[in-house]
């Protein structure tokens, strides 16, 4: 998705940095801090990510005065090189060469935003603090950083947000470490720190030894939230799961439902597991399964609407008539004619200004109830009643309970 650019360091040295821009081509401006391991192929690929997002991303070479260009990968020799570097390398002039990057980024006619944020790993995750206490920037954000403790000195000097991911079991930045840092910053209005228990050093790395997808996902939604904040961009996102709605159920249209997400997005319908990974595999589900085999009563009532900083989350009531064969929700299951109510959940998360997935949530034994495939009697489900007592809370509680008559006047 990117290039390579050229930028001129505080003392006249010349390096190169990873650029990656978002689909609209224009975007607020973050840059990007590297591993131990260089601007590899996964730091190019976080950059990519931060562009969907809808940043103009910026991953500077910071090796380029001990070996310009160095890629490593994560076996033992490149761990060993690794490592090597690190002890070469000079942080005072790592952070001379993050803000000219800032400065070179935030002349860019790309940039359209006055403030540029900072994230990093590993390396980059200590760069993050000290880029907060020695730049201008709005925002910045550090994923397992090392030996921060030592420097709570500058501080004082933080006038952006801060940011700080650590993992419960990273070796390299023990518990100690991290309650002196908390207490370091607990003056600071705009200071969060974030520990997520169970997991390593390098958490976030995708493929990585210890990678942990849920503790990535919540520390990237952080970011972005943060990053949302202070610099942008802020996208209308009930707006634009209302069009991708639209487009799915009122003009029952695939290729532009498919035009209101991202280029490889992934749907999942929980209880049947039904929906598809990637474009291809979405699109011939929505064409063949979903959107053109829906019963033509099918109709949603929103109920309730949560927007985070990534995502929506929704309550709604679906119902329907069951005179099709709906493939996503009673795959194999011929038409009864019987009448469908059923509350669902869905998370709608996005990335940039396009839906990135959809996780949606049901209870499949009431569906069953209702289309006449489950016999409710002396089992703890129930049919229509669920979406009536959503709709009207003061239906009666308990009813499935045997022993709820046990308690009463007690």
């Amino acid at each position: 998705m990117g290039q390579m650019i050229e930028i001129t360091a505080k003392d006249g040295g010349r390096f190169n940095a990873y650029l990656a821009l978002p689909a609209s081509g224009k975007g607020p401006g973050v840059v990007i801090g590297q591993e131990i391991f260089g601007v590899n192929a996964n730091m190019r690929a976080v950059a990519d990510n931060y562009a969907e997002e809808g940043y103009v991303a910026l991953v500077p070479d910071l090796f380029w005065r001990l070996e310009p260009g160095i890629e490593l990968g994560y076996d033992e020799q490149a761990f060993a090189k690794a490592i090597d570097l690190f002890k070469r390398f000079d942080i005072d002039k790592g952070i001379e060469d993050i803000a000219a990057t800032v400065d070179t980024l935030r002349q860019r006619d790309e940039v359209e935003h006055a403030g540029i944020g900072f994230v990093g790993f590993c390396l980059g995750g200590k760069l993050a603090y000290l880029t907060a206490t020695r730049t201008d920037v709005s925002c910045s954000v550090g994923y397992y950083g090392m030996g921060i403790e030592d420097l709570l000195d500058e501080a004082a000097n933080i006038k952006g947000r801060l940011v700080l991911h650590f993992a419960a079991d990273d070796g390299y930045c023990p518990a100690d470490a991290r309650e002196k840092i908390k207490a370091g910053l607990a003056k600071l209005p705009k200071a969060e720190i974030y520990v997520y228990p169970g997991v390593d050093h390098a958490f976030a790395r995708v493929g990585g030894m210890h990678y942990d997808k849920p503790a990535a996902l919540m520390a990237h939604e952080r970011t972005v939230a943060a990053f949302k904040k202070e610099i942008g961009p802020n996208f209308d996102l009930s707006a634009l799961w209302e069009q991708h709605v639209l487009e799915e159920f009122g003009n029952r249209d695939v290729p532009a439902t498919m035009a209101t997400m991202v280029a490889e997005p992934y749907v999942n319908h929980i209880p049947t597991m039904t929906g598809g990974v990637g474009y291809a595999e979405l699109s011939r589900f929505y064409q063949h399964h979903f959107v053109h085999g829906n019963p033509p009563d099918m109709k949603l009532v929103p109920i309730s609407r949560t927007i985070g900083a990534l995502q929506i989350v929704d309550e709604f009531i679906l119902s329907f008539t069951h005179t099709t064969e709906i493939d996503w929700m009673l795959p194999g299951v011929e038409p009864t004619g019987k009448q469908v109510q059923i509350p669902m959940i869905g998370v709608i998360k996005f990335r940039g200004d396009k839906l990135c997935h959809e996780h949606i949530y049901w209870d499949q034994a009431s569906v069953l109830v209702q289309v006449g495939l489950l016999d409710p009697q002396g089992l703890p489900v129930a049919g229509a009643e669920t979406a009536h007592k959503l709709l009207d809370e003061s239906q009666p509680s308990n009813r499935l309970m045997k022993r709820w008559q046990d308690s009463e006047g007690r």
